[in-house]
């Protein structure tokens, strides 16, 4: 319930917050907090369910704020409801280290379910964890126990719906009836360039009624009732909501509320001196009265609704002892006790098979043995499936009144990307989602915010190279791998046969702070063989898969190039010439290992050729200036793959010829 305090004080409580942290930082943004103010107290004072003592508790509802620059209006909230959150850490707002970084980031600020700041990001998160939430309730909830039973809000903003990201993820949410999102708009007309109308005139309940949802349309967003009753009312929907609010940016602020001026920079002293009296907010910077903060306090209704799920829970865990021990195990990111038993049983079977497939196909086999006991996974693909090869045979299609474990994204692959980051940071899933490689850069920001949160969402990309053929250079790749590479902290395997295929499957879902891309062909590439300590050694990265003795050349390759690597071996050793071969499926797992490890597999001084069917400079790094790098610099072209190949200088006679000249 609200509180009886004002609702006008709790909100120009933030207000005050906003504008001085803004100001003192001398960086921010004054105008989303200060013009959302009353829609908080409506959310948070009225409907949000949380615990400011836990914020991981497991049935906690999820809040975004999508337009993420607008962060002080969080932090306040999170200040004033009672979570770690200090008044000297709203002062060190944007500075160094600080728990208030300019954009909300997850595993930074305590009660930050995502980190948002490039528009619409937050907005496909939540469809993502309303969908997470929606099929654990299906797969855990029993008559009586709705252990799984919460509503993800977001606040989003004009720039949130201009972004494409936006009518992805909402026509699919609409779709599936994501009953559980409730998200509220800011409807103020203002950008940062000034009045929207001169570049946004979208109908946008019409938009959003087209998409399935239920749409409420022209509230008072600075009447907390109408939102408080727009809120219950979404509730009660089967559909995703929409809540329109018609607001004021810079409310408040008697000279610059309305304008683009008080979007994106501090309001100044006079102006600030004039917000105060206009609110009648005698207090100083960042002083707070106590009535305030006693009426924003969430800490004893968050323990009692923490202590009420704790004693169902508790109920539940004596009946279902196996579900309740599951969903724990989930929530936390644990894997099942036998996974590396079925990872070493399963790339037995590979060794024992020796199959030459694509390894877009080595890649389902690995999710089929795999997902025999990962129920937490959830796959996808945005409608490649067929080709794509990430579905298994008892995976089920996710439908609005089917709940599943593989999800047809549609042609959305920005929407799934960010989706599958929204379901990783919501819990109990370790979500998967397919496109072929020329398309991650429709999905590139998704990647980067993935790898920037550290979490497990797994993107698997097939297709990899010009062996793509006949489709030409729209959907060849050549310098995707590479700049893949660029991200900080996300593991880019590019596998050579089913071994690798495993070893890279495994080592994705093993890794629970970071992303992972799993790269694969369409073309069939050869079986090789390996040691059992060279099959260990995969999961470095990087290691020897052919030695030689007196070696006078190290050839490096990836993927399909290192079968091609291995036959110039051979070639090189009948004209005496002994070369070493390196595997290198992931680069940046082999940049993490030892000095010392990294010395045995790149010896020093043996002239280095690498192979890659993509662009060379990344490949500097490895052989150097003196080195020689086989790839491609420019886009591939149209014809089968086996003359692509040949045309761009994969060949055993190429690759000689360069091994003898770095030798010479």
């Amino acid at each position: 319930m609200i509180s009886t305090l004002p609702t006008t004080k709790m909100a120009n409580a933030i207000r005050a917050l906003a504008m001085d942290a803004v100001q003192k930082a001398n960086s921010g943004h004054p105008g989303m907090p200060m013009g959302m103010a009353d829609i908080a107290v409506a959310l948070w004072a009225g409907h949000y369910r949380h615990n400011p003592a836990n914020p991981h508790w497991i049935n906690r509802d999820r809040f975004v704020l999508s337009n993420g620059h607008g962060s002080l209006l969080h932090y306040a909230l999170l200040h004033l409801t009672g979570y770690d959150l200090s008044v000297e850490d709203l002062k060190n707002f944007r500075q160094m280290h600080s728990k208030t970084p300019g954009h909300p980031e997850v595993h930074v600020t305590p009660g930050i379910e995502t980190t948002t700041g490039p528009l619409g990001q937050g907005l496909a998160n939540v469809v993502g964890m309303a969908l997470a939430e929606r099929l654990l309730a299906a797969e855990f909830n029993r008559p009586g126990f709705a252990v799984v039973d919460h509503h993800s809000y977001v606040f989003l903003g004009d720039g949130c719906l201009m972004e494409g990201i936006s009518h992805e993820v909402c026509s699919l949410a609409g779709t599936l009836r994501l009953n559980k999102i409730i998200a509220l708009y800011d409807d103020n007309g203002i950008s940062i360039d000034g009045k929207v109308e001169g570049w946004f005139l979208d109908d946008t309940p019409k938009r959003f009624e087209a998409y399935g949802w239920n749409v409420i349309p022209a509230v008072d967003g600075h009447n907390v009732a109408a939102v408080d009753a727009a809120i219950t009312q979404a509730k009660r929907s089967d559909r995703p909501t929409l809540i329109c609010c018609k607001t004021v940016i810079g409310k408040g602020s008697p000279n610059m509320q309305g304008t683009h001026n008080v979007h994106g920079a501090p309001l100044g002293d006079k102006e600030i001196a004039a917000v105060r009296e206009s609110l009648n907010w005698p207090y100083a910077p960042f002083e707070v009265p106590a009535d305030v903060y006693a009426a924003w306090d969430a800490k004893a209704q968050g323990a009692r609704l923490e202590g009420d799920w704790n004693a169902l829970f508790n109920v539940y865990s004596e009946r279902y002892p196996q579900q309740a021990g599951e969903l724990v195990r989930r929530m936390k990111g644990e894997l099942p006790g036998n996974f590396n038993d079925v990872v070493n049983a399963y790339t037995a079977s590979c060794v024992e098979k020796k199959e030459t497939i694509a390894t877009r196909k080595a890649s389902q086999n690995a999710i089929q043995a795999y997902a025999q006991v990962l129920p937490e996974f959830l796959g996808g693909s945005a409608d490649l499936t067929g080709s794509n090869l990430t579905n298994w045979k008892e995976c089920v299609a996710v439908r609005a009144d089917q709940p599943g474990n593989h999800i047809n994204y549609g042609v959305r692959e920005f929407g799934m990307s960010a989706i599958m980051n929204g379901i990783a940071l919501h819990g109990g899933y370790i979500p998967f989602g397919a496109t072929f490689l020329t398309f991650s850069d429709y999905s590139r920001n998704a990647l980067r915010m993935a790898a920037l949160m550290k979490i497990r969402s797994i993107f698997v990309f097939t297709h990899d190279s010009i062996g793509l053929g006949e489709d030409g250079p729209t959907h060849q790749s050549v310098e995707h791998v590479s700049s893949l590479r660029l991200i900080p902290n996300l593991d880019n395997w590019r596998p050579c046969d089913t071994v690798e295929s495993a070893a890279a499957w495994s080592h994705a879902v093993s890794r629970r702070h970071g992303p992972s891309t799993l790269i694969f062909s369409r073309q069939n590439l050869q079986y090789q063989e390996r040691t059992p300590e060279q099959i260990t050694h995969i999961h470095r990265g990087g290691y020897v898969l052919k030695d030689a003795a007196n070696a006078k050349a190290i050839l490096i390759a990836t993927g399909s190039e290192v079968e091609l690597a291995m036959q110039a071996a051979q070639q090189l050793a009948k004209q005496g010439v002994p070369v070493r071969v390196v595997s290198m499926p992931c680069t940046d797992v082999f940049d993490r290992q030892e000095s010392a490890y990294k010395a045995s597999v790149l010896t020093r001084g043996l002239p280095r050729v690498a192979i890659e069917a993509g662009v060379t400079d990344f490949w500097h790094k490895y052989v150097g200036l003196e080195g020689a790098v086989i790839g491609i610099d420019t886009f591939g072209e149209s014809a089968p793959a086996g003359l692509l190949f040949k045309h761009f200088g994969f060949t055993v006679e190429n690759v000689v010829a360069n091994v003898k000249l770095v030798i010479a």
